[in-house]
């Protein structure tokens, strides 16, 4: 799966919410709590790089990855400004 493929599952699920969806239950909780799981993530990856190994290093930059695609769709912004930006920063 490609990031612009989870990036559109995120979406579908902030426009399309059902009650079993994890993404749902975040934007339903509001930009605090996507907030609060961005830095519980941020802090797990910072713990696995420690010395947890590659494969939790691997997992939990895969969740805070997914978390940050989440604040991006909640404040409409997409992958390809986070592309953009580091393109413009290339130069």
């Amino acid at each position: 799966m490609t990031i612009e493929e989870l990036y559109k599952i995120i979406c579908d699920r902030r426009d399309n919410p059902t009650p079993d969806s994890y993404t749902a239950h975040l934007f339903s909780k509001g930009q605090d709590e996507i907030l609060k799981k961005v830095g519980e993530e941020s802090i797990e990856v910072i713990l696995a790089a420690k010395g947890q190994g590659t494969k939790r290093l691997i997992e939990e930059v895969a969740d805070l990855t997914y978390h940050l695609l989440v604040l991006l769709s909640a404040n409409s912004l997409t992958p390809s400004d986070i592309t953009a930006e580091l393109a413009q920063r290339h130069k």
